[in-house]
């Protein structure tokens, strides 16, 4: 005890005060949680779309059309082991091709050169992914 007859402790109010500044903290770290992992999460799709947008790159029989396919078909001239092609015939995507500008070195038919630019979108199950492709 002290002089004055008290015993030394904590008040009320300031135990209320560290329960709210506890509270705030711990609710901001969960939101900083959550958005990192709602971050991570979209980053990871569209890391895969982009995977698949390579592959579509990379075959000249397909990206100029609209057309379902499975991404098995793109990789038929590509030597991969079996249990990869059986994990990619799983995968469905959707081609979808846009033409968007066609370029001519002349008028007419006396054009020699002749070039199209078009937008290729390619959607998968969970995310989609676009490219500008030129042809001749």
């Amino acid at each position: 005890m002290t002089k004055s007859g008290l015993r030394g402790g904590f008040t009320l109010i300031e135990v209320m005060v560290a329960v709210m500044i506890i509270s705030v903290v711990i609710m901001a770290l969960l939101e900083m949680y959550a958005n990192n992992t709602y971050i991570f999460s979209t980053t990871k799709k569209q890391i895969k779309a982009n995977q698949y947008a390579s592959v579509l790159i990379a075959n000249d029989k397909y990206g100029f059309e609209d057309t379902n396919l499975r991404l098995s078909d793109l990789l038929d001239d590509f030597d991969m082991r079996d249990e990869l092609r059986r994990k990619l015939k799983e995968v469905k995507v959707k081609v979808i091709y846009k033409e968007l500008e066609q370029i001519e070195d002349g008028e007419g038919e006396n054009a020699t050169v002749v070039l199209t630019i078009g937008k290729t979108i390619i959607k998968a199950d969970e995310s989609s992914t676009f490219m500008l492709r030129l042809k001749q």
